[in-house]
């Protein structure tokens, strides 16, 4: 087996020579770049296990190089580096594609951890029937749509996910930290309320219009999508 090949992309060239140093005494190959344009032309280039990226950096931000990658169907694993941890930019990340974050300044062996986990990760690796189905709610898996009722509800990438695995898995209590880990594979951080977000986004989507409620919460346990009840609150 070769070796992991890993891109990085940071502007702050303390940081970057810290991490490439560390990463290549870890037997992996490591590529550099300072700015996103140079980045993403390796990035197409080479197929990388993982790629780090900062957020702010000149020419290209991290966002817009993620963006752009996801855009022509480059599912590489990427890992945001930034030094917010406001939720929103979290959010921002998710929505654009990134499969994982760290915030500066973060424990080496924490980015070695995730970039091993991610590496780990079938890309793409699960193929499930053209629609996922449960009462009046229908998911066509090829062109992303999905119904409530037969009404189209437009759903963000990351809303789209979580919905998805609901219907996968109906009648079934899954627990915050099986959403954060299987949905997104994130380790879930106790103090991160991003599950409780996207739960709630979902849920002004699909239950709001309808005024019917699929999605319960199992107190101190997580959430069970099961058959739909006339809302009458919680």
């Amino acid at each position: 087996m070769g070796k992991m090949k890993i891109l990085l992309l940071e502007d702050e060239m303390k940081l970057l020579m810290a991490m490439y140093q560390g990463l290549t005494e870890q037997q992996m190959q490591v590529h550099t770049a300072t700015d996103g344009k140079t980045g993403l032309t390796l990035a197409q280039k080479h197929n990388y296990s993982v790629i780090v990226s900062d957020i702010v950096m000149p020419s290209l931000s991290g966002l817009e190089f993620l963006k752009q990658l996801r855009s022509e169907g480059n599912h590489t694993p990427i890992i945001l580096l930034t030094a917010l941890s406001h939720m929103d930019d979290k959010i921002e990340g998710f929505e654009a594609g990134a499969d994982d974050y760290l915030t500066k300044p973060f424990d080496f062996q924490e980015l070695v951890l995730r970039i091993k986990a991610l590496a780990r990760r079938p890309v793409e690796s699960y193929q499930v029937p053209t629609n996922l189905t449960f009462e009046e709610l229908d998911m066509n898996i090829h062109t992303k749509e999905f119904f409530v009722d037969g009404k189209k509800v437009i759903l963000t990438p990351r809303e789209y996910d979580l919905m998805a695995y609901f219907l996968k898995n109906p009648g079934r209590v899954i627990s915050k930290t099986e959403i954060a880990e299987r949905v997104w594979h994130l380790d879930f951080e106790t103090g991160t309320n991003v599950v409780e977000v996207y739960v709630n986004f979902l849920r002004k989507k699909i239950e709001r219009d309808f005024d019917k409620r699929f999605i319960h919460t199992q107190f101190k346990t997580g959430y069970v999508l099961r058959g739909a009840e006339e809302k009458t609150g919680n």
